[in-house]
This record gives structure tokens, C-alpha cells and sequence, in this order.
């Protein structure tokens, strides 16, 4: 399997959306920034909050689209073509809603499955075959109320669970930048906060 060369974190833009469920996939971007000792800074060319940093002596592009969460696949596209990064060498953290409050889970490849962000960055790249990391948040239980769900802010023990699905996404990431997605799955797919 490639190594990862760039891992981006999907979310909304502003104040307004950085604390609700659909920015969790921000959140270990953000997380990462922080851990590595850096800050993300604004990058007009890459549509969004950028750093580069190490993770276990191997460099990482890390990208936070500024755009809103549809209109994710230019960022995207823009930080691949700038640093000639392969589909299939991009981690894209994202919230999902098939998966519990608690849990996250590593996947390789795949349709959209409803995500407006995965949809245009499918667009926008031309292609399916990058990686996913899915972040749980939870299902409201009605189609109907998806939309205000992902757009609210979680409540505390849900905002615990997803930090510590957090942390364990943040402890496998060694493995799944190197390549050694088996273990990476294994262990994440293993935890349940």
C-alpha cells in the first residue's frame, strides 16, 4: 500500500461551525497541527488551513478546506495537484453517521455514501480510490433531521466518546501514513470508547 502524503480534515468554515458534528474530521487535523507544534495557517492557493509537519520522521501535508463542506474537492484538488499527491496517497478524516459516537474506522476507497464533502472532493479528483477516515457521530435516527443533527453541537458524554475515538484514530496514524493499513484497521477498528 502507498504511504500517506497528505491527510485532510473535512468541516465547515467560521465560528458558527467549529464545535458540531460535522467537523469532527477538522478536529484530528487540528488535533495533529497542535501535536506535531505547529498551527494550520491560512493558504489561499489550497482553499483552506494548511501546515506540513512530521509524524514519525515522515512528512505530512495536513489541509483544512476554508470552503464549506460541498464545496471540499477544490481544496483537495488544488493541494494534489500543487504537490503531484496521488488519490490513493490522501487520508480524508470525516464525520459519519453510520458509525456511534466513540468509534472511528479506516477505509480504503468507496462512494460518497451521502457526504456532500466526499461527493464533490469524488468530483473534484475524478476518482474514488482515495482513503477515508470515518469519524462516528452518530445516526439522529430520521432522514429527516440529519441536516440540523450534523449541524449541532454534540453533548458532552457524545463530545467525550468522539475525543476518544480521537485520540485512538491519532495513535494509529503511524501505521496507516506507513502503509501498514492492517494493523492501522485492526487496532482502530478494535476500540470502542
Amino acid at each position: 500500500m502507498p504511504q500517506i502524503k497528505a491527510i485532510i480534515g473535512l468541516g465547515n468554515p467560521g465560528d458558527n461551525y467549529a464545535a458540531t458534528r460535522h467537523n469532527a474530521g477538522a478536529w484530528l487535523v487540528e488535533i495533529l497541527a497542535r501535536q506535531a507544534g505547529t498551527e494550520l495557517r491560512q493558504e489561499k492557493k489550497f482553499l483552506g488551513l494548511y501546515a506540513k509537519v512530521l509524524l514519525n520522521g515522515q512528512e505530512l501535508h495536513l489541509l483544512e478546506p476554508t470552503t464549506f463542506m460541498n464545496r471540499s474537492g477544490g481544496a483537495v484538488a488544488a493541494l494534489c495537484q500543487f504537490y503531484k499527491i496521488a488519490p490513493d496517497e490522501l487520508l480524508v478524516a470525516h464525520d459519519e453517521l453510520d458509525i456511534p459516537p466513540g468509534a472511528a474506522r479506516y477505509k480504503q476507497g468507496g462512494g460518497h455514501g451521502g457526504h456532500n464533502g466526499l461527493r464533490d472532493i469524488i468530483s473534484a479528483l475524478g476518482e474514488k480510490g482515495f482513503n477515508r477516515l470515518r469519524i462516528g457521530i452518530g445516526h439522529p435516527g430520521d432522514s429527516r433531521q440529519v441536516t440540523n443533527y450534523v449541524l449541532g453541537r454534540p453533548g458532552k458524554a457524545e463530545l467525550e466518546a468522539i475525543g476518544g475515538a480521537l485520540n485512538e484514530c491519532l495513535a494509529t496514524l503511524p501505521l496507516a501514513v506507513s502503509g501498514d493499513w492492517a494493523r492501522a484497521m485492526s487496532r482502530l477498528h478494535s476500540f470502542s470508547g
